[in-house]
């Protein structure tokens, strides 16, 4: 693939709110965040996904129903081969999102959305392992308002990486997270100078 094709090679909306608890439960799933992930960088086959997964076509072709269904992913165009018309499918946006409010549209609480530093923490432990892993964590005291202020320049750096054109032999993961820790040591106040 070019350094200059844009990625999806597909139309694609830029961001969708999940508001159902079959969306969370079908983005919940290990293979199905693989099958989203592969998809960042063109539309695929059952056929093709299954091979990049080395999992039976049948499994992947499940796993697509579930996306499809649940409007996360969606078919981007056909071609005829022989007498099949064969599917490519693409991700219905660019990112998904679980609402804050937490609650479905119908009113019924949405299950919890899997663990992202958990998926990395898996992930990263061979490159840890071979001395190849970047990471950082860092701790601040601020109020509600400066941490969603930064979280909003996060956003675009997300954003700026989806959007990275494929090329390469090695896949990276980026993983960032902005959590409270509700029970942080913090110093007391200075003591006023005499």
């Amino acid at each position: 693939m070019s350094i200059n094709t844009p990625v999806p090679d597909y139309e694609l909306e830029e961001t969708i709110e999940l508001t159902t608890a079959e969306q969370v439960r079908a983005i919940s799933d290990p293979l199905r965040t693989t099958i989203l992930g592969l998809l960042h960088e063109r539309a695929a086959t059952v056929t093709e996904l299954a091979t990049a997964v080395k999992r039976p076509k049948s499994t992947v072709a499940h796993h697509v129903k579930v996306l499809t269904d649940a409007g996360i992913l969606r078919v981007v165009r056909t071609r005829r081969v022989r007498a099949i018309e064969e599917r490519f499918y693409g991700r219905a946006a660019r990112m998904f999102y679980v609402g804050l409010g937490r609650s479905g549209a119908d009113g019924v609480p949405l299950p919890p959305d899997f663990n992202d530093f958990e998926v990395a923490a898996k992930e990263s432990t061979a490159a840890y392992d071979a001395g190849q892993l970047r990471s950082f964590i860092r701790h601040a005291r601020i109020p509600e308002e400066r941490a969603a202020e930064f979280w909003q320049q996060v956003d675009r750096i997300i954003h700026e990486f989806d959007q990275l054109p494929r090329a390469g032999d090695t896949t990276y993961g980026f993983t960032v997270g902005l959590y409270p820790i509700l029970d942080y040591p913090t110093l007391p106040p200075p003591a006023e100078a005499e």
